[in-house]
Order: C-alpha cells, then sequence, then structure tokens
C-alpha cells in the first residue's frame, strides 16, 4: 500500500469513525478531533472546525510527527495532544477524542482521577481478562496552553503504566488503540463505565 492509499484508508475510517461517534451526541457542534498513524509515521488528523458527524476527505489532514501540517490545511489546536500519545505509545494507531456528556460531568465530579473497579466490560480493555480489577482515567485541568496540557499528559503517562484514556476536565475524553475499532471500543466501554458511575453517585437517573 503506498502512501496515498493509505491515506485514503484512514481518511475513511476517520469519517466513519465520526458517524458513528455522532450518532452517539458524543461530538456537538465541531468539538472532537481523530487521527490515525499512516505506515510511514505521518498522521491523518481532522481539520479544525468541522463537525466530525459530517466529515469528508478534505476534512482530513496530513501531519508530521511534530504536528506540522503537510499539506496547508489548518489542524486542531490540539494536535500536540496526539502526536505526544504516538511519540509515547509505538503500538498505537488511532486516536480519539470526543467531548461526551458523561466524560465532562465525570471531571466536575471526581477532579483529579475516576477509578473504575470490579465491572465485567473492563474485559473491552487490552490485557485485561477479568472483572477483578481496576483501571484509572486520570484527569487533567484544561489549559489553553497546549503545549503545557501535553507536558503534564507526558510526564503522568511516564510515571503510570496501563493508561488507556485520560479525560480534560470540563472538556473531553482522549482514548487510543492499536487500531480506530478499539479505541471505539475503549469509547463505548468507557461511556458505560462512566454513566455507571454517574448514576451510583445520583447523577443521572
Amino acid at each position: 500500500m503506498n502512501n496515498n492509499d493509505a491515506f485514503f484508508n484512514a481518511a475513511q475510517q476517520l469519517i466513519a469513525a465520526g458517524r458513528f461517534i455522532d450518532s452517539k451526541a458524543w461530538v456537538p457542534a465541531t468539538s472532537g478531533n481523530f487521527s490515525i498513524r499512516l505506515p510511514n509515521g505521518t498522521i491523518a488528523i481532522t481539520v479544525s472546525g468541522k463537525h466530525k458527524g459530517r466529515l469528508e476527505i478534505d476534512d482530513i489532514m496530513l501531519i508530521d510527527a511534530a504536528a506540522q501540517s503537510l499539506d496547508g490545511k489548518k489542524p486542531s489546536a490540539e494536535t500536540l495532544l496526539h502526536t505526544s500519545l504516538y511519540k509515547h505509545y509505538s503500538d498505537i494507531q488511532s486516536i480519539l477524542h470526543p467531548h461526551s456528556l458523561n466524560a465532562t460531568l465525570i471531571s466536575k465530579i471526581f477532579k483529579t482521577k475516576i477509578i473504575l473497579e470490579d465491572y465485567e466490560l473492563l474485559k473491552a480493555f487490552n490485557c485485561i481478562n477479568t472483572h477483578e480489577t481496576k483501571i484509572i482515567v486520570p484527569i487533567f485541568a484544561n489549559d489553553q496552553d497546549i503545549s503545557r496540557l501535553s507536558s503534564v499528559v507526558e510526564d503522568y503517562l511516564a510515571k503510570n503504566n496501563n493508561c488507556y484514556a485520560y479525560i480534560i476536565a470540563g472538556h473531553g475524553l482522549y482514548t487510543w488503540g492499536r487500531s480506530t475499532d478499539e479505541a471505539l471500543r475503549y469509547l463505548e466501554a468507557l461511556d458505560f463505565l462512566f454513566e455507571c458511575e454517574l448514576r451510583l453517585h445520583g447523577v443521572k437517573n
């Protein structure tokens, strides 16, 4: 597969992911951004300011590993959060960042982290094969200085293994996987588990 084919395939995956995520009401207005790492190390990513449920090929752009545009299009201001994750995890191929209601509410209640423990659905995550476990999803304060926010995330990941996702407070969720399908599976699992925790804390009926 040449790079043009790889980009087209990645763009189609991101368009399909956007439609699915929008069907769940996880990307209101023009929120969120998604990306896929191509075999040559470049990254296909959604452009800034587009509705993710109505993406077209022209709404996907190409950047390098340093978050620089390779085709003249404008990437999201949060592109550095994608490239830093790709640098940290050599095996991941896709990153999804929706602005879901449940993730936003979780960040208002739990402040610094949410612990998901003893749920059967934890088996949706790679390397987990029992409900008798837990995962921690850290919550970071929102920051318009994306370089500084990226450094905070990188520091956390350097010290904590087995992180599957993180939340930016009042903003949204980042999760990633070895494929777009895996990242979508994580999104579905996390949203369900977040809703369980919210109901346990009396937030939703």
